[in-house]
């Protein structure tokens, strides 16, 4: 099954192992411009739902896990336009059902 067509980073240091993901997985590996953060979209949305808890610039060091935890369970199931108004884990779920064999 397929999950991931490709993925799209950015040029960060903790990306130096891309070619050894790269044959591990058989997914492509894309590299954005610099200063081109459109060019990861799923990335940038997800960063908007975040300031929606935490305004950007905002000092992180005082959350804890419970708190990221507790975020990332509201936006993991919120439902989202681009899976037909499903929550992940319901996209997800569907997809998983549907390669069964």
């Amino acid at each position: 099954m397929e999950l991931r067509k490709s993925i799209t980073w950015d040029r960060g240091t903790e990306m130096a192992q891309h070619a050894r993901f790269k044959t591990e997985t058989g997914v492509p590996v894309y590299f954005c411009d610099p200063q081109s953060p459109w060019q990861r979209g799923t990335n940038e949305n997800t960063n908007g739902l975040l300031r929606q808890y935490w305004p950007k610039g905002a000092d992180l060091r005082h959350l804890t896990d419970t708190d990221c935890d507790a975020v990332a369970l509201q936006l993991n199931t919120r439902p989202r336009k681009t899976l037909e108004w499903q929550t992940p884990g319901q996209a997800l779920n569907k997809r998983l059902v549907a390669t069964a064999v």
